[in-house]
């Protein structure tokens, strides 16, 4: 699980976003700063609409007649995020329905099925409990859950301290708009296949990724620099980068590491692909937001739709001439 990768541009249950504030809440007083301190206070509403403006990057998918839409979205974001710039805005006035990876605000879909038990040794063991005390989380409120969730858990409390939160990533604001306009929600996936993507069926690769997240969560000045770069590179919508995010992520050392962002994205991209495929053909225009690495390497999503017939143009940002 590429710590970086997995938890802004794959996706982030909803459930470690509530564990994280509310764990925090409850800990002991700490000399450092615990995620509830660090939770990004709201913007007010007439700060939002005055300097909305479209992030991230949009593409139109066109066939059979008529056009949805691409979004390539970040899963943590800022509260003045929190209201849709121009062009996503449009978007979502003339759609029939949102699509995302999983909704985030259907709680029904949110039932955690059984995990694969991963049996850890004790030294990295106790570099997790290390880990969840340097966030003010008990170590006990996160040990019901993998170890490579705990680890996504984990990085959350990072990013909060660059005044990220889920819940003003890009899906969840996407599922509150389309409440608004009362626009259906439609899932792409379900929750179950997303862990089994997630989570190694081989107890060794797991291990394998547990130590290599353990390694970033231990370098947290640099993390932090990592995030920040991810965030802002997805922010001005500069998919040229975010093609090359192997080479600046520092997440990415050998051919498992690799082989496990693969697994995480292009593993899952045909589905996507067939599913925003047959959503369109019955006719339904879509705003489809799936995260920013699918739209990335060689079985990136606007490759697969051009393959399933869509004519694919980027809108925002103009792509590069």
């Amino acid at each position: 699980m590429a710590v970086l990768g997995t938890a802004l541009m794959t996706w982030t249950l909803p459930a470690q976003a509530a564990q994280v504030a509310q764990t925090a809440k409850e800990a002991p007083t700490s000399a450092t700063r615990c995620p509830a301190d660090l939770a990004p206070a709201p913007v007010p509403s007439d700060q939002l609409q005055a300097q909305a403006k479209d992030r991230g990057i949009l593409w139109t998918l066109t066939r059979d007649g008529h056009t949805s839409y691409l979004h390539a979205s970040l899963h943590l974001g800022r509260p003045a995020w929190a209201a849709p710039g121009p062009r996503l805005k449009a978007a979502l006035d003339q759609v029939d329905a949102v699509a995302l990876e999983l909704d985030p605000l259907d709680t029904t879909a949110w039932t955690m099925p059984p995990t694969p038990v991963l049996p850890i040794d004790a030294q990295l063991q106790k570099r997790l409990e290390t880990q969840a005390r340097n966030a003010c989380l008990p170590a006990q409120a996160l040990a019901s859950m993998h170890p490579l969730l705990q680890l996504s858990t984990l990085t959350l409390a990072q990013a909060r301290a660059l005044g990220l939160d889920v819940q003003y990533g890009q899906e969840v604001l996407l599922s509150r708009w389309a409440r608004e306009r009362q626009l259906p929600v439609i899932a792409l996936e379900t929750l179950q296949g997303q862990l089994s993507a997630l989570l190694p069926e081989d107890p060794d690769e797991a291990r394998h990724e547990l130590r290599a997240g353990l390694r970033q969560l231990e370098r947290p000045a640099e993390l932090r620099r990592m995030l920040g770069d991810l965030v802002s590179t997805w922010e001005r919508g500069d998919l040229r980068r975010l093609s090359r995010y192997e080479d600046w992520c520092h997440c990415v050392q050998d051919a498992r590491d690799r082989a496990a962002l693969a697994r995480e994205n292009d593993g899952r991209n045909p589905n996507l692909a067939a599913r925003i495929s047959e959503l369109h053909q019955k006719g339904q225009s879509l705003l489809v937001a799936v995260g920013a690495l699918h739209m990335t390497g060689p079985k990136a999503l606007p490759v697969l739709l051009r393959q399933q017939g869509f004519e694919v143009t980027q809108v925002h940002p103009a792509p590069a001439k």
